[in-house]
Order: structure tokens, then sequence, then C-alpha cells
């Protein structure tokens, strides 16, 4: 597992704006140690493209190396932990492209220079 692979993930609900559910997401936290941890950081995606009119999202189109099937969003804005246990299956991967477009957002969102 590492950075810009896109799993099937089992977000659970909390009641509030926040994906949940089954759901494609991306892995978004750094390979060092991530094998010592109980949980990863994730961006969750959505197939309903008007997401892109909130502030910290991107457009994914489905290729060959995410192999998703439909045009999603993600939810930059919604990055959050999840326990490992609740990744299900691999997808694909993300070009290096959008995950440096991906590490930007992060950036502009929490205001790290």
């Amino acid at each position: 597992m590492k950075i810009g692979d896109v799993y099937l993930v089992e977000i659970p609900g909390i009641g509030g704006h926040e994906q949940a559910g089954y759901r494609p997401a991306i892995i978004i936290q750094s390979e060092y140690r991530l094998e010592e941890m109980p949980t990863v950081l994730i961006i969750p995606l959505t197939s309903k493209t008007k997401a892109t009119a909130f502030p910290f999202t991107l457009l994914i189109k489905p290729d060959q190396s995410n192999n998703l099937t439909s045009a999603s969003v993600a939810l930059v804005f919604q990055l959050r932990a999840i326990d490992k246990r609740r990744l299900k299956q691999k997808f694909g991967y993300l070009k290096n492209s959008e995950v440096r477009k991906i590490k930007q957002l992060i950036k502009k969102m929490i205001l790290l220079d």
C-alpha cells in the first residue's frame, strides 16, 4: 500500500455530511513506518461530479491505472484516518500528476508552506 493507491474501503457512518459506506478512496499516507500503524489516511471519492463545486476537490477520470468505472471526485477536504481492516480491495493507482495535485490541495487546505 502506498500513496496514490485506490482501494475500495468501508467508511463507517457517523451521521453528518461525511462520506460513508463502501466506496473507492485514495491512500494518502507516507509509506514510512506505515506497516506499524493500525490506521491509514485516506481521501474518499464520490461519483457525484457536482462535488467539484466544493473547494479542495479534484476530478479523477477513469483510466486503466485507477480502474474506476466512472468519473469521481476526490474529496480532499474529507481527509481522514480509517482502520486498515476497512480496506477491502485494491482497484489501482493514480497517475503521479494527480497525486501531486492532491498533495498541493492538502498543503493549501492546512496552510503549509
